[in-house]
Parts: C-alpha cells; structure tokens; sequence
C-alpha cells in the first residue's frame, strides 16, 4: 500500500488518518480551509459509550477525551412553553459517562494534536476525483492515491465521483443564537438551561439550550419551513430576525422568549439538509465515503459518534486486510447497513423533536 489520502479533516477523517499512524501507514489529509481556526466548529456533542467513544479508544484517545468531557452535560430537561414549568428533568448519577459532552472544536483539537505535523495539508482544494484514485487540485496537479476517503461532509465532493446523489433539505430549520459567559450575563437563562440540554416545544416548533464549555449556551430556534422561508430577512439584521422569530414563537412565556432578545452576537440560519434514505453506492475499491458525506442525518446526537466509528473502523480494515479494496469492502458491509438504520431512526426522530411529547427528546 503506497498512499491513502482523506480529503475533510472533520472528526471522521482525522479519527481515521490518527489509527493508520498507529499502524504506521501513509496518510495525507487534504483540507481546503485555510488552518484549524479558520471558522468556529460548533457546539457540543455526546459522545457515547458504545460509539463515539468505543472509536477513540481505538484511536488511543479515550483518557484525553475524558479531561475534557463533561459528565453534567448529560442532563436533559423539558418545560412547558407557555408557563416555562419544568416538566422533566433527567439529572445523571454520579459515575454516569455513557454519553459525556464535549465540544466540537475541544475534540477537534485533540485529533488533530496526535497527528505527525504535516498530516494535514491546509488551503487545498480539490476539483476533481476520480474512481481510480486520482485527486486533481486547484493548481492544476494531480496526485494518484491507493484509497481516496470522502470525509468532507454534506456537499461532499468526493461523494460526486462515487454516488453523484445530493443532499435534500428535510423542511426543517435551526436558527442558531448563543450566549456569552452565560452564568454571570443571563443567569436566569443558565438557570433554565441546566447543566446539559434544555427543551420546549409546541405547534411544530421548539427552543433547545444546550450548555457548552466556557460559560457558554449555544442555543436554536427550531420549525418547520419551506426552504426558502427567509427569502426577503436579512441576517445582518439582528433586529429584524427577531422580530420574525418572535411572531413565529407568540405567546411562548417570556422567560423563554428572552433567549431571544438576550443573545450575544446574531442570528445564524441552518436550513437542515439529509442523504435520502437508503444512500448507498456500488463498491468501488479506491474511493469510498465516511460520515456525513456518506450519510447525512438531522443533528440528532448521532453523526458525529458515527463518523468517528467510520474513520476508526476503516483504518482497521486498511492496517489488517490483504489489500485496500477488501478492506473498503469489509468496511462498507459494516457501515452501510448500520448507517441506513439509525439514518431511519433520525428521520423518525426529527419529526419526535417537534412533537407536542415534552417528554421526547430527540435532540
């Protein structure tokens, strides 16, 4: 085996390229962004015990993830949107880590620090794959790989060369907002946002708070929409989208409403966007596809644990099987199916998170 390249250095990519180290094989991730701080990596994730985490033990990185992880954050509270009374709260007991939370970038960072300096190749793009490995870049040059990985998430390129299928958006929107240094300026919404992830909802819509590190809550604006519903609402405009969000949310209590009006910095719009369901391609020896470029689900606690037990669960089979396309054949029998089935879960689970059951938390 000469060379294997992963283009995406997400956490399924970099989860990958980390356990071929381990095995001493050739890896080179090709990442357009310009370094790992060219935009922030979101909010928190619950890594759980017999996914996520079962990868970065594979990975060798079970007990730095676990300074870093956040037993607390696995609280999960529900209140009702018009009196704000809390109507569950599911506080973990002592010793609880199935599924700790940890943020995205903290995880980010503990991947990408166990890599060989110069495993990432940043501010490269790539405009052309092809199915016998082939990578053609920006500049003009071609390289010719073993195996070309797609880790490179919703609009994968990658996923063109081998599938050509596209995401589609679900009819469902997340408007993001967040809030600084939460337990010292906005105390009363730390206090309803807990330790971990808070709930309410009603109508087709729902608020979820969700604590991050740092004093930091990153929270969402959740409904259903046409794709185009913000057509005419410009962004830059904090004023304006929460005026529109406020109407949408009428006589929601006002201490909920105040996520609104409290925010630090502005209104992002994320529009969610999912693979349909089956996704699948025919078995190609030198290309396949991991995580989000292979199976796009709504943000329901289960994409991130799945591409690292994609990325770690790959590189297995390419340090152990006799050559590169059985191994992506023996990695693909695995994920595939298992990524179809949770993808049928999610798709079941998105409807659930805006269900009138305060007690479905699907988030």
């Amino acid at each position: 085996m000469n060379s294997i390249a992963i283009v995406g250095a997400g956490l399924g990519g970099l989860a990958c390229a980390r356990v071929l180290q381990l095995h001493g094989l050739d890896v080179t991730v090709f990442e357009q962004e310009v370094s790992a701080g060219a935009r922030t990596q979101g909010g928190t994730l619950d890594l759980h015990g017999d996914t996520g985490q079962v990868a970065l033990r594979t990975a060798g990185l079970h007990d730095e993830f676990r300074a870093l992880a956040r037993p607390e954050g696995q609280q999960m509270r529900a209140l009702d949107p018009h009196s704000a009374e809390v109507v569950m709260d599911e506080i973990p007991a002592e010793g609880d880590d199935f599924r700790p939370e940890i943020d995205r970038g903290q995880l980010r960072g503990l991947l990408l620090g166990s890599l060989k300096p110069g495993t990432v190749q940043w501010g490269t793009s790539i405009t052309e794959v092809t199915t016998s490995g082939r990578l053609t870049f920006a500049d003009g040059t071609a390289r010719d790989f073993d195996l070309v990985v797609g880790a490179d998430g919703a609009w994968s390129r990658v996923r063109r060369a081998l599938t050509g299928v596209r995401p589609e958006y679900s009819g469902v929107t997340f408007v993001e907002l967040g809030l600084d240094d939460a337990d010292r300026r906005h105390p009363d919404l730390a206090a309803l946002t807990g330790q971990g992830t808070m709930m309410t909802k009603i109508d087709g819509k729902a608020l979820v708070a969700q604590r991050n590190s740092n004093g930091h809550i990153r929270c969402y604006a959740i409904f259903y929409a046409p794709e185009d519903w913000a057509a005419g609402l410009d962004f830059a405009d904090t004023a304006a989208v929460r005026a529109h969000l406020l109407e949408r949310f009428a006589g929601w209590h006002p201490s909920l409403l105040a996520f609104l009006h409290e925010l630090d910095g502005g209104f992002t719009n994320r529009p969610l966007h999912v693979l349909p369901v089956p996704h699948a391609w025919t078995h190609t020896p030198r290309l396949t596809l991991l995580g989000d470029a292979a199976h796009l689900m709504p943000p329901l606690g289960v994409g991130a644990n799945l591409a690292l037990l994609d990325g770690t669960e790959l590189a297995t089979a390419l340090a152990t099987a006799p050559s590169v396309g059985e191994a992506v054949r023996t990695y693909e029998a695995g994920m595939l199916p298992r990524s179809i089935e949770t993808a049928k879960a999610c798709a079941t689970g998105l409807h659930d998170l805006l269900s009138d059951d305060l007690r479905s938390m699907a988030a």
